[in-house]
């Protein structure tokens, strides 16, 4: 008797767990859209290289996320693209990207964290990829 109230009580919390299919499409519908605005963020620019650390950027370059990938501004013209494991995408809403890298340049593999703007609470942390540069041709 005791057996099949532990499966019943592990099926009710995967079953919790689950999406519904208006939150599927909703989450379908999001992640178009991310990527939609990110294809008119590199409309004119083409891919030029793949390296696994930003190089020296001004202080005043801009991140922004759409979806699990993160897009900084170095200047006009020039952007780098880095996909991430997700977990970043809350700096799209404001919150602010922290990173902390050992190499003394943001890299492939280091740990962002994402942390809220007015209450400087954690908010997310994700793991950078490679970043693809982009330039006008």
């Amino acid at each position: 008797m005791f057996r099949p109230m532990m499966i019943l009580a592990a099926s009710a919390a995967l079953a919790g767990c689950a999406q519904t299919p208006a939150q599927t499409a909703r989450a379908a519908a999001a992640a178009a859209a991310d990527q939609a605005e990110l294809g008119r963020q590199l409309k004119g620019l083409a891919p030029v290289g793949e390296r696994s650390c930003l190089p020296t950027l001004p202080s005043t370059m801009q991140v922004e996320a759409y979806g699990p990938t993160l897009l900084y501004t170095a200047g006009p013209g020039q952007k780098y693209r880095s996909d991430t494991t997700g977990g970043c995408e809350s700096i799209a809403r404001g919150d602010i990207l922290v990173t902390v890298s050992n190499s003394g340049s943001t890299c492939r593999g280091d740990i962002s964290r994402t942390v809220d703007r007015t209450g400087r609470f954690p908010t997310g942390s994700c793991s950078l990829g490679s970043f693809v540069e982009y330039r006008k041709p």
